[in-house]
């Protein structure tokens, strides 16, 4: 029986691509892609020639259901989001929902995810980890929204634009101040910067600033964490 794999992708650095990605790439008879154009380029780096699909948020029912029909025909498809992996704040998962509803298998084909990055390297990430991913563009729900998770006491991961991030890092400031907050900008990329300091440090900091550029992932230490890790360290 035909299967979806769904694939995980760079985020920034082609380096990251895994073997098992780029053989699954290679082996499929189709690719259907969040952005044809940009998996292109991955596939021409990679030197892989396959037809392509396009399988964004604004289709993706409709390509789902073009995708079943090739996997009715005997043909395996791989699903690759513009960068990452597909259903963790991009396209993917009515895809899976439409595919395995079908009657046909799907297969993850793990990759790197901005969140997962940060959390590696942020510290402090506790037992219970929260990923919102993109907050409301609304500033009222926004804020309530991030109150809520802020008052869980657990860790937050956030992804922002480089258009609204000073916004994010107020509104963090706003409700507390001195909560640890660590910002990703560009990871895995040539120009990637990792900061961590209070939330009012870091506001500061990205103010201060004539222009902001990049993707951001903002990771929001937990008071629970903290106090599980003061704890720790007086034992």
């Amino acid at each position: 029986m035909a299967v979806l794999y769904v694939v995980g992708t760079p985020i920034g650095n082609l380096g990251d691509i895994t073997y098992r990605a780029v053989e699954t790439l290679k082996n499929v008879d189709y690719i259907a892609a969040e952005d044809t154009r940009h998996t292109l380029q991955l596939l021409n780096h990679f030197e892989i020639k396959k037809p392509l699909i396009s399988c964004r948020a604004q289709n993706e029912q409709y390509a789902g259901e073009k995708i079943v029909k090739l996997l009715e025909e005997g043909h395996d498809v791989a699903y690759a989001s513009d960068a990452g992996t597909p259903g963790v704040s991009d396209p993917g998962e009515v895809l899976v929902d439409i595919v395995r509803d079908a009657g046909f298998n799907v297969v993850p084909i793990p990759g790197p995810a901005a969140f997962a990055t940060l959390v590696s390297v942020a510290g402090s990430g506790g037992k219970t980890l929260i990923f919102e991913g993109f907050l409301s563009v609304k500033p009222g729900k926004r804020r309530s929204r991030l109150r809520e998770l802020m008052e869980t006491g657990n860790a937050v991961v956030i992804y922002e634009s480089p258009f609204r991030i000073v916004k994010l890092l107020t509104d963090i400031a706003d409700i507390e101040s001195n909560r640890r907050i660590v910002v990703g900008r560009e990871l895995t990329k040539l120009h990637e910067e990792i900061t961590s300091g209070t939330a009012q440090e870091l506001l500061e900091d990205y103010s201060s600033r004539q222009s902001v550029k990049g993707e951001f992932a903002v990771f929001i230490s937990g008071v629970k964490n903290i106090k599980n890790s003061d704890e720790s360290a007086d034992n």
